[in-house]
């Protein structure tokens, strides 16, 4: 939809439960939907934007899409879900990989998915896996932040990649946080607040 116009470009459905997540890839040509339906939608865009041809389905989680990362050069998926699984695809044959060590040397785009190998240092001990609602990379690669169950945003080196990695711990929220997002020049932290709906911005120094 044209957000000035309104003008509808194009109409999709796909499967009988809601889009968790939606995540273009760099260099514009495609777009994932990761559902709760357990699926991952893949579509081309073309047209300026204006058309989506759908590519095919990703299947192969066994719960709900919460995360999707494109791989730097537009070929690669990487997804977590419900259950905690991070899996890895082929986004233009919509193809389950299943060697991870074929992906070693790949660069990821962003880092939203919190159940990464570059994202083992953010989990606390005993952590049963929902603490953790979301992580971003900065756009410089230097960073990462969270946001989590206990109302922090967490700020860490990246990767981190090592068991309680060290970090710095920011307050404010009230409650949970949902989510975490650099802005273009990194210069600030957007956060969003879960029951206390607030906005926050955090500036770098």
């Amino acid at each position: 939809m044209d957000s000035e116009t309104r003008e509808v470009y194009s109409m999709h459905t796909d499967g009988g439960e809601p889009i968790q997540v939606a995540r273009f890839s760099p260099d514009g040509g495609f777009l994932a939907l990761g559902s709760r339906d357990n699926n991952i939608y893949v579509y081309q865009v073309s047209e300026e934007a204006r058309k989506y041809s759908r590519v095919g389905r990703c299947s192969g989680h066994s719960s709900f899409i919460t995360h999707l990362d494109w791989s730097a050069d537009s070929q690669f998926l990487q997804s977590n879900s419900g259950d905690y699984e991070l899996l890895y695809w082929n986004a233009s044959l919509c193809r389950q990989i299943t060697q991870s060590s074929e992906l070693r040397d790949v660069e990821w785009a962003s880092n939203t998915c919190t159940l990464t190998f570059n994202t083992i240092g953010i989990w606390p001990e005993g952590a049963d896996g929902t603490d953790v609602n979301q992580s971003e990379r900065s756009h410089d690669a230097r960073l990462l932040a969270t946001a989590d169950d206990f109302g922090k945003v967490k700020l860490y080196s990246y990767p981190a990649a090592y068991p309680k990695s060290l970090c710095h711990t920011y307050g404010g929220h009230s409650s949970h946080v949902t989510n975490v997002g650099f802005l273009h020049d990194d210069s600030r932290l957007i956060s969003t607040g879960g029951r206390d709906t607030s906005v926050m911005q955090w500036m770098l120094v």
